[in-house]
């Protein structure tokens, strides 16, 4: 996900506002004392963490990161979805990556996190980034025991020369039938390429398998798989610019990892045409939809949607764009979400026990 210069402007606000330190409670409880929760509000997560990405592990629990407009990359973990507790940052300044020495020595920017469980170890890809310099863009990875870390930078899955994309950030990770993938890109083509992924979890491209699978309309890109098709939402528009982004989150799907992803009327994303599945609302209290997690379900086996947004009004203050949840309903094979908008207030996710 790029971000503009206002954006990373605000890291050292965002980052006194929540220090790693502090465990503070996000999510607001919307049930009366010994009422059993029923309906939540948006957002989700009321401080700044774009491009959201989550993960639900062993014991039920979920945990999403986000682009570092928190130093360091936030943590939050949540056992429904709804109700988020900031635990801290992926990195600290001592243990925070850099590019690799043979692409630049200038200090990154951590955008767009990658949470992924893979050969025992929680594995936390990041794209390392500077605004404006293309070129520089390198997709890193950290690994960790817990999902909470420390992590540790394990080096870099390739740089933008490496395999010859611009702006190759905004990865995301793949795993099927023993095999993995990563998909990638950001408004130069969306791109996907299998990966050797050893024991010890040095990861290298197979660079034979690139293969261009979206137009240059597009970041932010995810993949889903439901009833035989693969599912490829990624964003267009503008991300970054408070209420006059334009971002959307969009969608194609394809009966092949590899593709072609095409829209209901068989175009394809090769040539940007795809379907909508959410835009900001006519209000603007929502603006900005898009670079979701890879889709979430819950106990009753319904999909859910996390997303960032700008939301108005901010209860802390803050301009950064905050965390919404919403559900996704499948209708005639394709992906829905109620209005194409985000909700206001919506029932809960169904998390038995919880």
């Amino acid at each position: 996900m790029k971000l503009r210069f206002a954006c990373l402007a605000m890291l050292a606000l965002s980052a006194s506002m929540v220090s790693a330190e502090e465990k503070i409670e996000i999510g607001v409880p919307y049930a009366t004392s010994g009422e059993e929760q029923k309906v939540y509000h948006n957002p989700v997560i009321n401080h700044s963490a774009p491009d959201p990405t989550c993960i639900r592990v062993s014991d039920g629990t979920y945990y999403l990161y986000g682009t570092e407009d928190t130093r360091n990359m936030p943590i939050y973990k949540s056992d429904n979805l709804v109700d988020w507790i900031f635990v801290g940052t992926a990195f600290t300044d001592a243990t925070r990556p850099a590019f690799p020495p043979e692409v630049t020595d200038k200090p990154a920017s951590l955008w767009a996190p990658e949470i992924r469980y893979v050969k025992g170890k929680y594995v936390l890809f990041y794209s390392l980034a500077r605004w404006g310099e293309e070129w520089l863009s390198t997709v890193g990875y950290a690994i960790a025991d817990k999902p909470e870390g420390p992590f540790i930078p394990k080096g870099h899955v390739f740089t933008s020369h490496e395999v010859n994309v611009q702006n190759s950030i905004d990865q995301f990770f793949w795993e099927e039938d023993g095999k993995y993938y990563m998909l990638w890109g950001s408004f130069s083509g969306l791109y996907i390429i299998e990966l050797n992924v050893a024991d010890d979890l040095t990861i290298t491209p197979k660079l034979e398998t690139k293969q261009k699978v979206a137009g240059n309309a597009y970041e932010g890109v995810n993949l889903w798989k439901h009833d035989g098709y693969y599912y490829m939402f990624a964003s267009r528009g503008t991300c970054c610019e408070g209420y006059r982004s334009t971002y959307t989150t969009v969608v194609g799907r394809s009966k092949n990892l590899f593709g072609p992803y095409v829209n209901k009327a068989g175009q394809s994303m090769l040539d940007n045409a795809d379907e909508l599945l959410l835009r900001g609302t006519e209000d603007n209290t929502f603006r900005g939809t898009g670079h979701n997690s890879i889709l979430q379900e819950d106990d009753a086996h319904q999909t859910w949607m996390l997303y960032h947004a700008y939301f108005k009004p901010r209860v802390d203050g803050d301009e950064g764009r905050s965390v919404s949840l919403d559900r996704v309903d499948w209708v005639d094979g394709w992906p829905v979400m109620k209005n194409a908008t985000p909700s206001t207030t919506a029932e809960v996710p169904v998390i038995n026990g919880k």
